[in-house]
């Protein structure tokens, strides 16, 4: 027979099961008012105000610019303003790739901006400027260091140069950190044409639509080269194929004789690219 349990027996259990509820409600309700009370206290105060602003990422122009830029200052509410808005203003700048604005610590915002990489120099009215990888270029201010990055001559199509850029940033780093010059040298037969003179004292002749595909083997065949034994600097034609020349037979046609002796006969050698060699 079951047991029959009185209900006075069952008023303490149910008591302290409604105590416990009373006492969770009441820390719940106590803790929203606590954190209320310190929301408005600390929105009131200058607690919420901006103390710091971070800019990292920034190499072509000083930080300044992309804090006036941003309209934010020391002193400013840290929530009266949308990063996305932030991000657009500091977006308009052309040489801005990207930028990531956020706040950190309620009390610093925190400025990430990534700018296009620098990828050669050209010169204008006898100052140099840098060439950005979107192919722009950067005419805040003239470039008076080092060169680090190949310089543009004779370059004054935009298309051109837009074109040639988007060569070069295909480019193996290597292969790039060997161009020191590139001339434009078109001709009526190919307006694409350029000659790139590389730090290691070779000329190469190419074309535009075809550099990166065919420059990036270019320590392949400099080896080639080198490796047949005696060898002069020269040129490298890889407009059509791969062809090498030395400087004293390339430019013995101009020598000229007092005695009027004719010039000795021009002789080319064929460099196979590495993926042709690699295949054998």
């Amino acid at each position: 027979m079951d047991k029959v349990i009185d209900i006075e027996e069952r008023i303490p259990t149910l008591r302290e099961k409604r105590r416990k509820r009373t006492n969770k409600k009441f820390i719940t309700l106590l803790l929203l008012f606590f954190l209320t009370l310190f929301l408005l206290l600390y929105f009131q105060s200058s607690y919420s105000d901006i103390k710091n602003i971070n800019i990292t990422g920034s190499e072509l122009v000083a930080e300044d610019v992309y804090l006036k830029q941003s309209d934010l200052k020391a002193g400013d509410s840290l929530w009266g303003f949308k990063t996305s808005d932030v991000e657009e203003k500091i977006l308009e700048e052309y040489w801005v790739k990207d930028v990531n604005v956020k706040r950190k610590w309620l009390s610093s915002v925190e400025i990430e901006v990534e700018e296009y990489e620098k990828v050669a120099y050209i010169s204008i009215d006898n100052d140099l400027y840098p060439m950005l990888e979107n192919g722009e270029i950067f005419k805040e201010s003239s470039f008076s260091g080092p060169i680090d990055a190949p310089l543009f001559l004779n370059f004054e199509d935009e298309k051109l140069r837009k074109k040639l850029l988007v060569e070069l940033s295909k480019l193996d780093p290597t292969v790039l950190s060997l161009i020191s010059q590139i001339n434009s040298t078109p001709s009526s037969a190919d307006p694409y044409a350029i000659t790139l003179y590389m730090n290691d004292g070779y000329e190469v002749r190419a074309e535009i639509t075809s550099l990166a595909k065919k420059l990036n083997y270019y320590p392949s065949i400099v080896a080639q080269i080198e490796g047949a034994g005696q060898f002069e600097k020269g040129i490298i034609d890889i407009e059509v194929g791969s062809y090498y020349k030395s400087y004293q037979d390339e430019y013995a046609q101009f020598d000229f004789d007092i005695d009027g002796t004719e010039g000795q006969d021009i002789e080319e050698q064929e460099v196979m690219a590495d993926e042709e060699t690699t295949s054998q």
